[in-house]
């Protein structure tokens, strides 16, 4: 970010280019998976396990299931709340306050650049 100001700084973010885009989903891994695979970081996927390390949802644990690239959130197993007539909604959580415990390794393209990563 270049300007201090929040307003330009809120309308680049809206504003990305989806390359750039990438950049929000970015969480830190566990440490198993740090020192297995030689990584601090990686983008978050649909199917991947993350723990939430902050707000009133610290600890909590589950999969993702659906994420916003628009916002840089996550929809996750588990941590939900209740409408008015009842019907659950997942809490969208940011990227940022997660960390990946377990890896989705069904994509054999992130398999690649993970082994390749390790070297």
């Amino acid at each position: 970010m270049v300007s201090l100001k929040p307003s330009k700084q809120r309308r680049l973010l809206h504003t990305l280019p989806l390359h750039q885009r990438k950049k929000l989903l970015i969480a830190k891994v566990s440490d198993e998976i740090a020192s297995q695979y030689g990584i601090k970081r990686i983008r978050v996927r649909k199917g991947d396990t993350v723990r939430v390390m902050r707000g009133s949802h610290n600890g909590k644990e589950g999969k993702v299931t659906e994420i916003n690239t628009r916002t840089g959130r996550l929809a996750i197993e588990g941590i939900t709340r209740k409408k008015a007539d009842g019907t659950p909604v997942y809490l969208w959580i940011h990227a940022s306050k997660v960390m990946i415990t377990k890896l989705d390794l069904s994509d054999p393209r992130r398999r690649e650049k993970l082994e390749k990563s390790k070297k």
